[in-house]
């Protein structure tokens, strides 16, 4: 029992409050998400190399997934060494994350979403930069957060400028 008790302290209840606070964010993030593709979104001028709707919920399903085991990783070595600006930056990140669908979806605006993925891309580097510091395999787990933000980056000014022309 005793046996038990450690290893839930230790290694269940983080990994689940790690799952549960990154899933919020993706929650939070699809519910206005999936409210604007079928009656706004589609409707868009999208360049070329944007990726058919489908592609999306599996392709962040499996970012959020690794983005919780990073920051799992992280808080394992919480009394090892300093965590605390790590976590921030993540918190911080998830916010900026979830927040983006709010502008791009949400107000359907995607002049002001690109401005705020910059500084999303921003956080997610530092991130990245600090858990790497801490745990290089949390780190390594957020390099396809990161490369899949900055295709986002680029797929977001490509839709903002396509449609502003159109307006």
């Amino acid at each position: 029992m005793i046996k038990f008790k450690n290893m839930f302290k230790k290694y269940i209840l983080p990994l689940f409050l790690s799952f549960l606070i990154t899933f919020s964010a993706a929650f939070i993030g699809s519910a206005f998400t999936s409210k604007s593709i079928a009656n706004w979104y589609q409707f868009l001028n999208k360049p070329s190399f944007a990726p058919p709707n489908w592609l999306f919920a599996p392709v962040w399903t499996i970012l959020f997934l690794m983005m919780a085991i990073a920051v799992f990783l992280v808080w394992q070595k919480r009394k090892a060494i300093p965590i605390k600006t790590a976590l921030i930056l993540y918190l911080v990140q998830l916010i900026l994350n979830a927040f983006w669908s709010v502008i791009f979806f949400g107000f359907r605006n995607p002049a002001l979403a690109f401005f705020e993925i910059i500084v999303l891309w921003l956080l997610i580097l530092f991130t990245l930069m600090n858990f790497y510091k801490i745990n290089k395999i949390a780190g390594f787990l957020f390099l396809p957060y990161l490369l899949w933000v900055s295709f986002a980056t680029i797929l977001n000014l490509s839709i903002w400028l396509l449609n502003e022309a159109t307006r």
